[in-house]
């Protein structure tokens, strides 16, 4: 059990906070009925992400072999046997729909879509090149539109689409380049795709998408119908910015990026810095001003 659990990557789970975006930023925090229909998603995309992370280590198995800290994983190393993930997956799967279907039925459809578009990428969409990072970020955006659906929101601003889009844009193709500079020589040997990746070219993309995100969380922060006439939101723009810069600087200076709650929960001043924006956003968003 102990294997199994490992096997479902719980320290991934923190990704399915994407859901709760839609409470947080519609102004629905303190309503209870809203609440405990994200705590449902939330739990929801737990199940089904982590049947999915089962799905790909079963596909992924002689790969993962090759790769110096993956091999470690439960099935790559021969902890946990391949029939104990697949029924253990199936159950996963049910459990979500069912849960889905019998207490938020708005997002059962968005979780049947995370599921296909997961399964796609695991077996042909990680495959292709730019396609593979671009569905990534589109998981990531489901996530937020389950926790939408879930509260039913009505101050919810598009712009929040556009930057968890291009966010977790900058997470995939900095961890391509994690890879590639971990792997070297071996990248290929793990994930094929890494051959039409380099290094400068996943540069000149993130710089793309740092600028344009920055940008769009600009554009979020003065123009969005749901914030404060005084325009007091951007006073997140220093932490939104000082998050993406450490985040780099931790990819490029220090070698780091294979998987982002790592860096996020083991760097002190990137977390400070993300408690910092979500109190100074949650004081903006329900302070009475």
């Amino acid at each position: 059990m102990r294997m199994l659990i490992r096997a479902m990557r719980p320290k991934q789970w923190a990704k399915n906070a994407f859901v709760f975006a839609a409470l947080l930023f519609d102004g629905r925090l303190g309503e209870l009925g809203a609440l405990a229909r994200t705590l449902v998603a939330f739990v929801v995309f737990v199940s089904v992400s982590s049947a999915i992370y089962l799905i790909n280590d079963l596909a992924d198995l002689e790969n993962d072999r090759n790769h110096p800290e993956k091999r470690l994983r439960p099935l790559a190393s021969g902890a946990l046997k391949p029939a104990t993930a697949r029924i253990a997956a199936l159950v996963l799967l049910v459990a979500s729909f069912a849960l889905a279907s019998a207490f938020v039925p708005q997002v059962l459809i968005i979780t049947a879509a995370y599921m296909v578009l997961m399964l796609l990428y695991t077996y042909r969409l990680k495959h292709v090149v730019i396609i593979d990072v671009m569905a990534i970020a589109a998981g990531f955006v489901l996530r937020v539109a389950a926790g939408a659906a879930a509260v039913q929101v009505t101050r919810f601003s598009p712009w929040l689409y556009v930057c968890t889009t291009l966010l977790s844009l900058f997470i995939a193709l900095n961890k391509r380049r994690h890879e590639i500079k971990l792997l070297d020589e071996t990248a290929v040997d793990h994930r094929a795709i890494l051959r039409e990746y380099s290094v400068p070219f996943l540069d000149e993309m993130t710089s793309l998408v740092t600028a344009t995100t920055l940008a769009a969380y600009s554009f979020y922060t003065f123009s969005a119908p749901n914030l404060p006439e005084n325009h007091t939101m951007m006073l997140t723009l220093p932490f939104v910015m000082y998050g993406v810069f450490r985040y780099l600087y931790l990819i490029h200076v220090r070698d780091l990026g294979g998987t982002p709650e790592d860096i996020v929960l083991g760097d002190r001043p990137l977390l400070v810095d993300i408690l910092l924006w979500a109190l100074t956003a949650g004081l903006v968003l329900y302070w009475p001003w």
